[in-house]
């Protein structure tokens, strides 16, 4: 079966515009590239991007070892880097790769990536795309006079995924590239792509942007990358949007509502929902009523349990991220197809803070709600914690945020108390990041 050749992908219009969007139109790879060496880039097979990633930290597969392995990984401590000038710049194209899905070509993989409606889990694309970035740094870090590297390259933020108007296909191949974008002291930012051959045509079906940290042989403290130099104008303009990602982030986090009242807007907006919930048979602030098309916000949640196990480990291990975001995803999903009454598309994913991570033999909860919608939009929120079988004490570890669209127009959610209110107007905010949105295509199928 014939490929087309792809350029590098991050350089495509797709990742240089700075707003979230659902494509408008589909469009194959940018055809003037700046990376022509990639033109005979051989894509590796996604099963081995994980083998990678444990050859080059020197980790085993058999969980018994796992203790030996970190204690060795503790005398690489003497190589990692006293400061940044100490290490080598590198280019774009250094960490440049592309990994082969072969859906189509390799049907006995077709059964792990399988829903009931003959669609791809977007789910294990995430566990994917998780691996691929940490891979992806570890090609910018390496050092070619060592073979284990000392550095522990775990995610940090994953800052968005936006969808493109593509259906994907489980028997139709699929490829992920990738490369690193931005480059701060102890960070990276990475640039992915999703395609999907099609035509003999690899089309494009997502782009994503993840935030990775380095941090020291032993995962206990930050850790020097390598700088990174643009070569040319269009990576220039692709460092320069990672420095604005970067500002935009802080900005956004100083006026979380964590930190800082409703602005006069928001305010206004709260006001005017409670006061459409109040009875006029009353004249009281506690008599609340649904209005018509309504449902009330406590009522939308959804809930699971999950025991981390060896299985789901990462190769410092600790649980892997991916798995993290598949299990809230697919929780997030459920929860906005029980509350629209009707199938669920992903749209955007975005904000998705790794605050701590998780250990192996931890007690997962998950706990899933509808916090904003607008026509057929739903917006969900996953909130992620930990407690060990020992003690009861819960601890937060991630906050996902997912906009999906419903093939109907779903009800309005409505607050109760001020906490949901934030609730609310927090994922407004997050739906709004997004640009117009755009209407429901019949093509347009991703699922759990």
């Amino acid at each position: 079966m014939r490929r087309a050749t792809l350029r590098l992908s991050a350089l495509s219009k797709g990742l240089l515009t700075a707003g979230r969007r659902l494509t408008q139109e589909s469009k194959g790879p940018s055809k003037h590239g700046v990376l022509n060496m990639h033109e005979a880039c051989s894509p590796i097979h996604v099963k081995h991007v994980r083998d990678k990633l444990r050859e080059i930290v020197g980790v085993s597969t058999n969980w018994r070892d796992h203790v030996k392995a970190m204690e060795e990984r503790k005398l690489l401590h003497s190589l990692l880097s006293k400061s940044q000038k100490g290490l080598p710049p590198r280019r774009m194209k250094d960490s440049y790769i592309e990994v082969l899905l072969p859906l189509g070509s390799e049907p006995e993989l077709r059964e792990k990536y399988l829903t009931v409606q003959n669609t791809v889990r977007f789910g294990r694309i995430l566990e994917d795309l998780d691996s691929l970035g940490v891979l992806i740094c570890y090609m910018h870090t390496q050092n070619h006079s060592s073979k284990m590297s000392p550095l522990s390259i775990v995610t940090a933020l994953v800052d968005k995924i936006d969808m493109c108007k593509q259906s994907i296909s489980p028997e139709q191949d699929i490829k992920f590239s990738g490369h690193v974008s931005w480059v701060g002291k102890t960070s990276m930012e990475v640039k992915m792509q999703m395609f999907q051959l099609h035509n003999d045509e690899f089309c494009p079906v997502l782009d994503a942007t993840f935030v990775m940290v380095a941090r020291d042989s032993e995962n206990k403290g930050p850790a020097f990358v390598n700088p990174l130099i643009p070569e040319n104008l269009e990576e220039e303009e692709l460092f320069k949007q990672g420095e604005l990602n970067k500002g935009r982030r802080i900005a956004l986090s100083s006026t979380s509502l964590l930190k800082m009242a409703p602005n006069a807007d928001e305010r206004s907006t709260i006001h005017e929902m409670f006061l459409s919930t109040l009875d006029p048979k009353t004249i009281s602030f506690q008599s609340r009523i649904l209005p018509p098309n309504a449902v009330w916000m406590e009522d939308t949640k959804l809930k699971s349990l999950e025991v981390c196990h060896p299985q789901e480990r990462n190769i410092f291990n600790r649980i892997f991220g991916g798995f993290l975001m598949r299990k809230a995803y697919e929780l997030a999903w459920a929860t906005a197809c029980s509350f629209g009454g009707s199938r669920a598309f992903v749209v955007t994913v975005d904000d998705i803070m790794f605050q701590k991570p998780v250990e192996v033999g931890s007690l997962l909860f998950l706990s899933s709600q509808v916090c904003f919608t607008q026509n057929n939009y739903i917006q969900v929120r996953v909130h992620s914690e930990v407690a060990s079988l020992q003690r009861k004490e819960h601890t937060t570890t991630n906050v996902f945020h997912f906009t999906f669209m419903s093939q109907n127009e779903v009800p309005m959610v409505l607050p109760k108390t001020y906490g949901e209110s934030m609730l609310y107007l927090d994922g407004q905010r997050h739906f709004h990041s997004m640009s117009v949105p755009v209407a429901l295509k019949k093509d347009y199928v991703v699922e759990p």
